[in-house]
Formats: C-alpha cells, structure tokens, sequence
C-alpha cells in the first residue's frame, strides 16, 4: 500500500439469529500502511443493516466471523452443485427448518467419526465442522451468511469474483486468539460465566495485540481503545480481531489475498497467516 494510502477495514461479529440481547458486532476501522485504526463500533439487530451494509460502495474489506463454504465431501455425498454458487443457492432454497433437517438426515446414518466434516481450512485453522447445528451453530451461521454474500455480488478472494471494490475473507478470531494467550477462554454469553477469569484474559489479549504482539505473523499495528475488552460477551473484541484478519488479508493482495497454493474453490479458506502454511497443503482439499 502506498504511503498515505488509506482502506476502510471492517470486523464483523457475525450470528446466524440477531436480536437486541445478541446482535452481531461491526467494528469501522482504517488502515494505512501497516498501522490500523479502531473506529466506530456498532451492532446490529437484524440482517437489515448487514444486507445495506454489504452494498456500501467500496473500496473496502470485511473479516466475516461465520464459515463462507461447506466441505468438498459433504456436498458432494449430500449431492448437491459442485459449486459455491450452486451448492449455496441449494442450502438456500430449502429454507432455514429444511436447511436443518437436510443436514441431520445426513449424520445421523453415518458412522462416529463420519457424520461431519471438516474443509482443509478448518483443519489446518483448528475449526469445527460448518456442518455444526449445536453448541456454537455454524451450519447454521453459513446457512445465513452466505446466501447473502452471493446475493450482495460481493468479491470473495478465491471463491467468488464479484465487485472488486467490496471485498469479504472468512474471519477466524479465535484461531488469532489462540495465538496470543492460548486457550484461555475470553468470552461468554451466559451471564452466569462470564468470570474475573474471562475478564482477565480479554484484557490480556487485547493489551498484547497493543502492544504489537500481531506484528510479526499479521505485519499489522492496532491502535484501539481499551473499552472492546470491556464486553462479556466479548464480541466487540472478536469484531477487532476479524478487522486484523482482513487487514492481513488486505496487505497480502499482491500475493493473492493471502490464499493457501492448494486452496479449493468450492470450500473457500480463512484468512489468517496461520491457516495457509505447509500443514494447509499437507491435508489438501476436501478432506473430511
């Protein structure tokens, strides 16, 4: 990026049900150089806003925190288009209870070990299986968030060209976390849990990221206020940190956004240095 050149960056918190109590998290940001800037935080209470939100005119970049694709093996056993528009506008057409119902018919004659399954990026990310309805949903996230990237006509590095000036990259956060204070746990929903402990460790990892901690895998400086650690939930701070991951991502563009060599199109990938090395080639794609 040239000297003086500045993008507009964005981390976006996401959930597959918004609502007053649990909305998703949008974090403005602008980088220049190596060096990004946490502006306005913002959330939203329905998909409304994040529908015009991904029709702002660009240029800009998204870290989306929900997984853009579903395994090779996956769609290709349940049979459905063997491409990312196709198998998206697919999960689409039979409705969120269909959605739900066509991905438990599917696991529940399969053995242990074989009921869902994984992309290369989730491996080599550490990430649970898009196919996942329980716990944290995020079959559920993709079934919600893809659907409007492709109708948004949005340019997904490696997966979907559409307008180059908006830009989204699957965002991990917690894979970033990991990196910089472990597996402690920083976040939680449940009231009732959200411990001293918790509150400790988001304070830790957002000190750390100030004080360059993300410099040597990302390239990237964070300017940002110390109030994004104060939320339990801790998606205020996920919102910072899918916003380093697209940065990274960003700065990588004349390297093909940061995309793995053996990246498969119809998975899609996440943006984090970490989830692009040898470990990514050595599983290749459309492992289960």
């Amino acid at each position: 990026m040239p000297e003086g050149t500045f993008m507009r960056v964005y981390g976006i918190d996401f959930t597959s049900r918004p609502r007053r109590g649990k909305p998703m998290t949008c974090l403005a940001c602008q980088l220049e150089g190596d060096r990004l800037c946490a502006g306005t935080l913002g959330t939203w209470s329905s998909f409304a806003p994040f529908e015009a939100f991904l029709q702002q005119p660009g240029p800009w970049i998204a870290g989306i925190d929900f997984p853009f694709g579903q395994s090779r093996t996956f769609v290709s056993n349940i049979g459905w288009p063997a491409t990312w528009p196709g198998y998206v506008r697919q999960a689409e057409s039979l409705g969120r209870a269909g959605f739900r119902q066509a991905l438990d018919a599917y696991r529940q004659p399969r053995p242990p070990g074989d009921k869902e399954h994984r992309r290369a990026t989730d491996c080599a990310a550490g990430a649970i299986s898009p196919q996942k309805l329980y716990g944290t949903p995020v079959g559920l996230m993709f079934f919600e968030g893809a659907p409007r990237l492709l109708r948004a006509g949005v340019t997904i590095p490696g997966v979907r060209s559409g307008d180059p000036d908006r830009v989204c990259v699957e965002a991990y956060p917690g894979l970033l976390a990991r990196q910089l204070i472990g597996r402690r746990s920083y976040k939680q929903d449940i009231r009732a849990q959200q411990t001293p402990e918790r509150d400790h460790a988001r304070r830790a990892l957002l000190q750390a990221i100030l004080k360059g901690a993300t410099q040597p895998a990302y390239g990237i400086r964070v300017q940002a206020p110390l109030s994004l650690a104060d939320d339990p939930m801790g998606d205020a701070l996920d919102a910072l940190l899918c916003a380093i991951q697209a940065a990274w991502a960003w700065t990588q563009r004349a390297a093909d956004d940061g995309q793995p060599t053996s990246l498969d199109p119809l998975e899609g990938w996440i943006a984090d240095p970490h989830a692009r090395a040898d470990a990514f080639r050595a599983i290749g794609p459309g492992v289960s």
